[in-house]
C-alpha cells in the first residue's frame, strides 16, 4: 500500500508497471526526501572546485603532468588516510625505532652516575660542588663504558663466590668473572659503600678510564650502580699486581728478572707519559703506586686504579691545588707539603717504584729497623758512594743484571727522586732511556752518567704515626669528609 502511494504521489499514470526500483522520479524522490541528492550535487561541484584550483596551482609549481597521472582522491579515501596515517617503511621503522631505543637505553645507563654527581653537588661544602663541577667537565656528558646489570655480574661471578676472589683492600673486593654471550674473562671490583674510594672516586674512575685509551692503561670494561652498588668491570690481568710479584714473593715463586723489571718500568712510564703529554687536558695520576701496577700475561705493565687522578693544571697555572692524596713513601715532598700538584710529583713517585724494582724493598716497610723504614731514607746514603750501588740490588736477583745497566737504572730513579721538582726530567725523557734498558741485547756505554746524590727531605714523622698503603688513604678520606 506504501509503494502504491507512492505511486500516485510520484504521477506515474501505470500503477501496475510502476516499480520504485526503475522509476527514476520515485528514485530521485526518495533521494530527495533523505538529502543524498542534494549532498552529492554539492560535494561534485566542490570537488569540481577544488580540481580546478590544483590544477592552478600544480600548473604555477610544475605539477600539471603529475595531476593528470595522479586524480583528485575522493573523500572516502581522505577517510581512510585519517584514520590509517602513511606507514614508515619496515626497514625505515627498524631504523627509528632503534635510535629511539638508543636513546632511552642510554638515558637510562646515565641515570645512576648522574644521581651520584647530584648528590655529589647538593652537599654543603664549596670543595664538594667543585668536585661535581669538574666530574661533568671531564665527563661532558658523555659515557661511552658499558652499564651492566647487577644480575648480570652475579651470575658472572657466582654470586661472587669466594673462589672467585681475586683480593681485597680497603676499597672492597676484585671477583674473577666470566660472561657467556661474549667468552670475556672479566676482573669485577666491588666497592665498599663505607670504604675508601667514595662516590667522587667511583665517578672520576668511571669517566677517565672511558675516555683514556693506551696500551699501558687497563681497559675499563663497565660498570654498574644497579641496586645502589658501586662495581667496576676490567679486563681481566692474569698476573695480578706488580706487589705480587715484587714485593710479596714467595718461596717457590720465582722472582722477575733484571730485564723482566726494566720492561715493566718502560711500561708504567709509557703508561704516565700518554697522561702527561698525550692527553687534553693533561692528567697527574696522584696514585702511582706496585699494587697498581697491573701485568698481562706476558709482563706488560698496564696503569689502574685512577680514582685519585687529578686533570692537570690549564692556561698559565703551574699547579693544581688540592689536599694531599695518594700512599705515604710514594708522595712528592713538596706535594706533601704544600698540596701543590705537578706532573713532577708523578716523575717522583715513578722514581720510588724504580728505586723498588732495583732493590726488591718496599716504600714503606714497618719491619725493618727505623732507619730502613722509608726505602728512600735507606737509599739515600748508597747514591753518594759508587762503591755501593751493587748493594742496591735485589738479592733474589742473584747478580744476574749488567753492572753498567744497574748504574744506569740508578741514575734515572736518582733524577727522578730529586727533592726540587724543576729538577726532575720529562717522562717522555725517561721513557727513551728505560727502553734501551729493556732490551736483552743493549750494551750501556762506558760513560754512564753516575746517578745524582738525593737529599731526604724533612717530612719524617714518629713510627708509632706512620700508616701505609690503605690505612694512609683511610685517614686523608677521613680528613676530607671532616
Amino acid at each position: 500500500m506504501g509503494l502504491l502511494s507512492s505511486a500516485n504521489r510520484c504521477g506515474c499514470k501505470n500503477l501496475l508497471s510502476c516499480n520504485l526500483l526503475r522509476c527514476a522520479c520515485c528514485c530521485s524522490w526518495i533521494r530527495g526526501v533523505c538529502g543524498r541528492a542534494s549532498r552529492e550535487a554539492t560535494q561534485e561541484v566542490s570537488d569540481t572546485k577544488r580540481k580546478k584550483k590544483r590544477k592552478w596551482f600544480l600548473g604555477l609549481c610544475g605539477g600539471a603532468v603529475r595531476e593528470v597521472e595522479e586524480p583528485l582522491a575522493s573523500s572516502e579515501s581522505k577517510k581512510k588516510k585519517r584514520k590509517n596515517p602513511t606507514t614508515i617503511p619496515e626497514q625505515d621503522k627498524g631504523k627509528w625505532t632503534k635510535k629511539i631505543w638508543k636513546k632511552k637505553k642510554r638515558k637510562n645507563q646515565q641515570n645512576g652516575l648522574a644521581a651520584l654527581v647530584k648528590e655529589i653537588s647538593l652537599s654543603n661544602s664549596p670543595k664538594h660542588r667543585a668536585q661535581a663541577g669538574e666530574i661533568l667537565r671531564i665527563g661532558n656528558n658523555n659515557i661511552p663504558s658499558r652499564v651492566f646489570t647487577f644480575r648480570e655480574l652475579v651470575d658472572a661471578t657466582n654470586s661472587f663466590s669466594t673462589e672467585n676472589l681475586l683480593g681485597e683492600g680497603g676499597f672492597g673486593r676484585v671477583y674473577r668473572g666470566y660472561i657467556p654471550d661474549t667468552m670475556e674473562v672479566i676482573a669485577v671490583k666491588q666497592l665498599d659503600k663505607d670504604g675508601l674510594q667514595g662516590n667522587r672516586e667511583f665517578l672520576v674512575e668511571v669517566l677517565m678510564l672511558s675516555l683514556l685509551h693506551h696500551p699501558n692503561l687497563v681497559t675499563l670494561l663497565g660498570y654498574s650502580t644497579d641496586c645502589d652498588q658501586r662495581i667496576l668491570v676490567y679486563e681481566f690481568m692474569p698476573l695480578g699486581s706488580l706487589q705480587e710479584h715484587l714485593l710479596d714473593v714467595t718461596p717457590n715463586s720465582q722472582p722477575l728478572s733484571w730485564h723482566t723489571r726494566m720492561k715493566i718500568a718502560v711500561g708504567t712510564a709509557r703508561g704516565i707519559e700518554y697522561l702527561h703529554e698525550v692527553a687534553n687536558p693533561p692528567v697527574i695520576y696522584r696514585d702511582l703506586k706496585a699494587s697498581n701496577i697491573l701485568l698481562d700475561g706476558s709482563f706488560n705493565a698496564k696503569l689502574s686504579d685512577f680514582g685519585l687522578a687529578k686533570l692537570g693544571p690549564s692556561g698559565d697555572k703551574s699547579h693544581v691545588s688540592t689536599r694531599v692524596m695518594g700512599t705515604y713513601g710514594y708522595c712528592a715532598p713538596e706535594y706533601a707539603m704544600t698540596g701543590k700538584l705537578t706532573k713532577t710529583s708523578d716523575i717522583y713517585s715513578f722514581g720510588v717504584v724504580l728505586l723498588e724494582l732495583i732493590t726488591g724493598r718496599r716504600a714503606i716497610d714497618t719491619t725493618k729497623p727505623t732507619r730502613e723504614q722509608i726505602l728512600v731514607h735507606w737509599a739515600a746514603p748508597f747514591f753518594k758512594d759508587k762503591r755501593k750501588f751493587a748493594k742496591m740490588a735485589d738479592p733474589l736477583l742473584d747478580k744476574k743484571f749488567p753492572l753498567k745497566g744497574l748504574y744506569q737504572a740508578l741514575a734515572i730513579s736518582s733524577m727522578c727522586l730529586q727533592e726540587e721538582a724543576s729538577s726532575r726530567p720529562l717522562i717522555s725523557d725517561v721513557v727513551t732511556a728505560l727502553t734501551f734498558l729493556a732490551d736483552p741485547n743493549y750494551d750501556p756505554p762506558d760513560d754512564i752518567q753516575d746517578p745524582l746524590p738525593i737529599t731526604i727531605p724533612n717530612i719524617d714523622i714518629e713510627p708509632s704515626q706512620k700508616k701505609t698503603g690503605d690505612e694512609e688513604q683511610l685517614q686523608q678520606k677521613e680528613d676530607e669528609s671532616s
